[in-house]
């Protein structure tokens, strides 16, 4: 009997060891493959984040193959073990509206006139991310901002592919303006807005709602560091922060696919540029070209990128990537003119800067006030650390103190 449980102990110690091992020898070839910049904000504080990130990713996939869950639902699981507690200037309920969840913060200071009402929708490339996650920035943006805000819980990929999150975010938002006598909210002062993945979400509900004439007009959009085309993974910033935490080149393609497809099959064209006929990107290269980014945004580096044919069978299952609301960038003329007053946060190390930059110009371009802060030492995802005590990024709230004064001035 002592012989099997000196074995058993012995087994469970040499598998411990190949575990932490393994997981060691993921972080160093990640960490290895990753680039933090000169010039970037509290890049210690960054570089602890991206290694903590790192290895809730690599226990994922040990668990995936072992057959225990997927990757995704474990990343999941660990982004939501942190809950706050109560806040003592909010009411905090969670309802539906309709069969989408939401989660409403309601300032408790009595007021004698209408509230302004924000839709927030969460980041997390369509795939990851919730109400929970992105509980204390809601909550900020509601106290400081005196504001009403609504986090919607929208349907995630890959269980659910486009439309789905897209149909949550704009049922949830028409929901919402139907019903602001319910919550104090004025229902001139509406405003959508969203981080990355929810900034793309903003973009595209508001487009869709901008010729609606039995709602009300949105007072405003405000992305933050959006995600809003994917013909073109070459543009500058793509170059030049593709291996910079904490999204990468490469995830932020397999993010749009699994959004799309439920499956990053053909990532390699899609990285290379041969997911779109030529004659496709021709034309929607008035929008979506290097030729519009500002000089000063390729000082760091940027080789303009050949254009690459397309094979039919590829272009069958990339196709849908021309639709605004998917990419909100590829809207015609006539769309956006309509689109309410905008605020657009770029970070200079983030891979999505481009997206930004090109849709503030076509904003300013066809006559809509738009109102820009770029964060020169910021990086894709710093503002959701912000009112997260000891990850908070100076940077990011420098962001933040932004978008709130905008919420103000509405």
């Amino acid at each position: 009997m002592a012989a099997i449980y000196t074995i058993l102990v012995l087994f469970l110690a040499v598998f411990v060891a190949g575990f932490i091992l393994l997981i060691m020898g993921a972080i160093n070839f990640d960490v290895s493959n990753s680039e933090i910049p000169p010039g970037m904000n509290q890049p210690v504080k960054l570089r602890i984040i991206h290694i903590i990130l790192i290895c809730i990713a690599v226990v994922g996939k040990i668990l995936e193959k072992i057959g225990i869950c997927s990757e995704i639902n474990f990343v999941r699981y660990m982004q939501g073990v942190r809950t706050p507690g109560t806040d003592q200037k909010l009411f905090i309920k969670d309802l539906c509206f309709g069969n989408v969840p939401v989660r409403i913060y309601q300032p408790k200071a009595p007021t004698s006139s209408q509230r302004r009402g924000v839709m927030f929708f969460h980041g997390g490339g369509w795939t990851l991310g919730s109400v929970d996650t992105h509980e204390n920035l809601c909550r900020l943006l509601a106290r400081e901002s005196d504001s009403v805000v609504v986090s919607v819980g929208y349907r995630l990929a890959p269980e659910h592919k486009y439309p789905a999150a897209y149909e949550d975010c704009l049922n949830a938002t028409i929901h919402f303006m139907r019903n602001t006598e319910h919550y104090g909210v004025d229902p001139a002062r509406i405003s959508v807005c969203g981080d990355s993945a929810g900034g793309n979400l903003a973009a595209a509900v508001s487009q869709t709602l901008a010729g609606r004439s039995d709602l009300p007009k949105l007072r405003a959009q405000i992305l933050i560091y959006p995600h809003l085309q994917a013909l073109d993974f070459n543009l500058p910033s793509y170059q030049q922060n593709q291996r910079v935490p904490l999204l990468f080149r490469e995830r932020s393609a397999f993010f749009a696919l699994l959004y799309l497809n439920g499956d990053a099959s053909h990532i390699e064209e899609v990285l290379e540029g041969s997911h779109i006929p030529v004659d496709i990107k021709l034309n929607y290269m008035k929008w979506v070209s290097a030729d519009n980014i500002p000089e000063k945004f390729k000082a760091r580096g940027y080789k303009p990128h050949v254009l690459l044919d397309c094979p039919t069978a590829v272009y069958e299952t990339m196709k849908r990537f021309c639709e605004p609301s998917l990419c909100p960038l590829l809207a015609e003329d006539a769309v956006i003119q309509q689109l309410p007053e905008s605020f657009i946060l770029t970070c200079e190390y983030d891979v999505l800067r481009d997206d930004g930059l090109l849709y503030k110009k076509r904003l300013e371009d066809n006559g809509v006030r738009v109102t820009w802060y770029h964060l020169e030492d910021g990086f894709h995802g710093i503002i959701s650390f912000s009112n997260s005590d000891w990850m908070s990024f100076s940077s990011g709230e420098r962001g933040l103190n932004n978008i709130v004064n905008f919420l103000k001035s509405l």
